[in-house]
């Protein structure tokens, strides 16, 4: 499927002649601090190529009913990139209404959708899009993301996913302009029982896919196996148990990342290792 051929679903904005953004209207459910452990890892696996930008453009895309997620992102990527900007682009109106009294230096909110309007055409160096392909079809998503990643600059970073209403457990996806790279897997994980919870909140690409013969399935399988078998680390906390997992998963996996994401309740692997069968 081509990136202009996106069928959204539900009450839809259409694309084309018309100059309209591309997309739907989603539920726009939001609360403070929902996007932190997000944040936090942009700022630590991003931060170097945003400082590297003249003039470094952020995207919330689809910050949803109210702004926080903007605002938060903009306070937590300039402790990494003092030179950021933040724009949150919404494809209801009456959302970029209510969000303009927060604009401040750094930080101002449009009208739009997947084309990720920006002035003069700029490409963003990161586009953040949370929980807003969660209510497409999966086979839209393959569209979006190229659109997406087609807006990039050079260096850009594309981070979609999805995670809890209060921020406990997130998963999502990071692409480059080239598409998919990695998936990271995050959890406050003193709530945590076992990692395969997190699969309720896979990105719409891999949600669907967690069943027997998919990668995705065999990696939960193998995580909740070595968390099992990391059980004695419990006594030193539920932050021993995850780092001794993860370095269980690295011998069978490629994992991303290392000790110091995973004290974090982070672990990240190729994207390559996950990506649906057939």
């Amino acid at each position: 499927m081509s990136s202009r051929s996106v069928p959204p679903p539900g009450r839809a904005v259409a694309a084309g002649r018309t100059g309209r953004p591309v997309g739907t209207v989603t539920r726009g459910t939001t609360n403070p601090n929902r996007l932190r452990r997000m944040d936090r890892w942009i700022a630590a696996a991003h931060g170097a190529a945003l400082r590297r930008a003249q003039a470094p453009v952020a995207v919330d895309l689809g910050y949803g009913a109210a702004p926080w997620t903007a605002v938060e992102l903009l306070a937590r990527l300039r402790e990494a990139a003092p030179r950021v900007r933040v724009v949150g682009i919404e494809i209801e109106p009456a959302r970029v209404a209510a969000a303009k009294p927060y604009e401040c230096e750094g930080l101002s909110f449009r009208h739009g959708g997947f084309e990720v309007p920006l002035d003069g055409g700029a490409r963003p160096a990161l586009i953040r899009a949370a929980n807003v392909l969660r209510q497409y079809d999966e086979e839209q998503v393959a569209a979006v993301w190229e659109r997406l990643c087609g807006r990039l600059a050079p260096e850009g970073l594309l981070v979609e996913g999805t995670c809890d209403e209060i921020g406990r457990r997130h998963v999502w996806v990071a692409l480059g302009p080239e598409g998919p790279r990695t998936v990271t897997f995050a959890t406050r994980l003193g709530s945590l029982e076992r990692p395969s919870d997190l699969a309720e909140r896979l990105p719409k690409a891999l949600i669907h896919r967690n069943v027997p013969g998919e990668p995705v399935y065999a990696f939960l399988r193998d995580f909740d196996r070595a968390w099992a078998a990391a059980a004695p680390y419990a006594s030193y906390g539920a932050r021993q148990r995850w780092i001794r997992t993860a370095r269980a998963l690295s011998g069978d996996w490629p994992l991303a990342d290392g000790p110091g994401r995973w004290r974090q309740g982070e672990l990240t692997v190729l994207w390559e290792a996950l990506r649906p069968a057939g």
